[in-house]
């Protein structure tokens, strides 16, 4: 049994409605046992973290993401399309991913993420081209240190069929089937404090079949992991589902099963009032990306709706190539802006919301009760960002300047009460020639070879 120490916190703020001046905690095993005060806590552990002039938050959870799109960052032919023609442009270039594109994009997503906060990450792998399998993730991401939501996405509805990609990067839906089944038998972890969970997660409505969604929905529930979809991105969208299943996307979801506490969608951006009622009551939740909304222009999600009507939100980055980055910090920074410019007659989103979203609103559209807070019980994910630096000269709410000031990278970053940032470095990956590995398959992949 190993203990940590954190002491002598600026400010250490719990996600639960605590802000403790010179706080910290103590863990066992990777659980924290007692949060408060610096002088209330015992005076020795294994590790002693000393937190002088740092903030310190629980860890980011990100929950949508799609970690191979690293590997397609502003590609020129795509800067500046909106979705459907951004997935056009960009479908046959993923075509030619490998099984060792899907292990490099992983880690430098994973890097870049645990470098701006986050600890727990979602991710929506839905393409398998040239033998690449969603273990090539998941064992790549292990050595990283973050907790994976590794959903098992799919396109099983090509052009040919009406569908929105090519026949080349969809896959039999029995294969399919075959495939998720093996997955959470092999990978998936219910036990809390997971590390992996497996997550079913059929790409769209315009790339899978409705029977998909049907057995998607009927496999996860058997197995009772959680479902993850893209709904109601861009109005192009509601086009396509009023024109193919004669109703809008969150109508559709209802019609197929796809509505509960075991489902989240990906942005949310077109919902009306009686959907987010609809969401609210079924206990359904959302993955806001403000930053892709903004790069693609699909529009500005009702945040504050799905807030006052008791909807789960999370923040999500969204892949690597619709934002064109995987920072959490930016993106709370993005959501609470972004919020406020679409108010209304509503109160500006408070900076600590967006902390929120992206801590323990995350954690509980992920499924997750032992993570996205500091308090006895809970795992010992957190965060710590030096108050010295020069992004917060002058700052007199430090938790607020977290979102408030310009985004910055994190000091230090524990999972489960073990180093993953240390002193702004990260700890699991040698990353120069991980960042070489990365940039020789981007340009192969350009390229097209």
């Amino acid at each position: 049994m190993s203990t940590l120490l954190v002491r002598n916190a600026a400010v250490l703020a719990t996600m639960d409605g605590r802000e403790i001046p010179d706080g910290g905690f103590f863990a066992r095993d990777g659980w924290i046992e007692q949060v408060g005060p610096t002088d209330e806590l015992p005076a020795s552990a294994d590790d002693v973290f000393d937190a002088t002039d740092h903030i310190v938050l629980p860890g980011f959870v990100n929950t949508h993401h799609h970690f191979y799109q690293t590997l397609t960052r502003a590609v020129a032919a795509a800067a500046d399309a909106e979705l459907f023609d951004w997935l056009v442009t960009l479908y046959p270039i993923w075509a030619r991913l490998t099984p060792d594109d899907i292990r490099a994009s992983t880690q430098v997503a994973l890097a870049e993420l645990a470098l701006s906060g986050c600890t727990t990450s979602s991710d929506h792998l839905y393409l398998f081209p040239n033998g690449s399998m969603l273990d090539d993730e998941i064992e790549a991401a292990k050595e990283v240190g973050l907790r994976l939501h590794a959903a098992r996405g799919s396109m099983s509805l090509g052009r040919s069929a009406g569908g929105l990609p090519p026949d080349s990067v969809v896959e039999d839906e029995a294969s399919i089937l075959a495939d998720t089944q093996r997955l959470i038998e092999t990978y998936h972890d219910p036990e809390p404090g997971a590390m992996t969970r497996i997550v079913v997660a059929p790409c769209s409505p315009f790339s899978v079949t409705t029977q998909a969604m049907v057995d998607a929905a009927e496999l996860a529930r058997h197995y009772g992991v959680h479902l993850h979809t893209h709904l109601a991105e861009t109005r192009d969208e509601d086009a396509f589902c009023r024109e193919q299943f004669g109703m809008p996307p969150l109508a559709y979801a209802e019609h197929v099963g796809w509505m509960g506490p075991d489902v989240w969608f990906a942005h949310g951006v077109h919902v009306d009032e009686s959907g987010i009622a609809a969401m609210a009551a079924t206990g359904t939740g959302v993955a806001h990306c403000p930053t892709s909304n903004m790069r693609l222009g699909s529009g500005i999600a009702p945040v504050t709706s799905y807030l006052q009507a008791g909807v789960r939100v999370g923040l999500g980055v969204d892949g690597s190539a619709s934002n064109d980055g995987s920072h959490m910090i930016d993106e709370a920074r993005h959501a609470l802006l972004l919020a406020r410019v679409e108010h209304g007659d509503d109160p500006l989103l408070e900076a600590r919301t967006a902390l929120q979203l992206a801590t323990v609103g995350g954690a509980s559209v992920l499924g997750r009760n032992d993570i996205g807070v500091l308090a006895p019980g809970k795992a010992a994910d957190f965060i710590a960002i030096d108050a010295n630096r020069i992004e917060f000269a002058g700052a007199d709410d430090l938790v607020a300047a977290v979102t408030l000031c310009a985004p910055t990278t994190v000091d230090h970053s524990y999972v489960h009460g073990r180093p993953v940032v240390s002193e702004g470095r990260l700890l699991g990956l040698d990353l120069p020639p991980l960042l070489e590995r990365h940039r020789a398959a981007a340009r192969r992949l350009l390229a097209g070879d």
